[in-house]
């Protein structure tokens, strides 16, 4: 694969993903993220600011990208996530999303099992299911499947952005550059 074909979205974005936002809006943003990466924790109130500034001009979308050797909590951070959005929707999806980002500063005990379902349940999902959905894996080929399309897009770290489908080399973490790449690619032009 060329260089130029790793930093390009695969797959596209599609009804199977998560996001936030309308399927038409100019720009979509898509984060490969790891529940307890606290680089992804740091850039979780970027993305909601730009999210805010952007309004109707952005959809978002979140894949998972545990990265199991280093984040032992992130696999199950992760299918918790897709537990509660198959049990209580979309809206519950991202508060869970949401409040596992807010939690995992705290401590990365926040982020066992026995916290995961608390959370679930806090966000309108059955916290049975949930701890039957994370003692069996039931989500975990949907979270590999985020994983493998990452691995094909030639991610490598958390969070990785990508913008329009093209990998965003700059600076998350320097909001004025997060947003003029946002800015230039309402206008058309290709991420840097």
């Amino acid at each position: 694969m060329s260089p130029r074909e790793q930093g390009t979205l695969r797959p596209e974005v599609s009804d199977k993903d998560h996001s936030l936002g309308a399927a038409d809006a100019p720009v979509t943003l898509v984060e490969y993220g790891d529940y307890e990466c606290p680089f992804c924790a740091r850039a979780h109130p970027i993305v909601t600011a730009v999210r805010a500034l952007r309004g109707d001009g952005l959809r978002f979308v979140f894949r998972n990208f545990p990265l199991t050797q280093i984040h032992p909590h992130a696999l199950h951070a992760a299918e918790a996530t897709e537990s509660v959005a198959a049990s209580a929707g979309e809206s519950a999806y991202w508060a869970m999303h949401d409040t596992i980002f807010e939690h995992q500063r705290d401590s990365r005990d926040a982020l066992d099992d026995e916290h995961l379902v608390a959370y679930a349940a806090a966000c309108g999902a059955d916290p049975l299911q949930v701890a039957r959905d994370l003692a069996t894996n039931v989500f975990e080929a949907d979270v590999r499947a985020d994983f493998m399309s990452g691995v094909r897009s030639g991610v490598n770290a958390t969070p990785t952005f990508f913008i329009n489908g093209a990998r965003f080399e700059g600076s998350w973490a320097d909001p004025t550059e997060f947003a003029l790449a946002l800015t230039e690619a309402a206008a058309g032009v290709t991420p840097r």
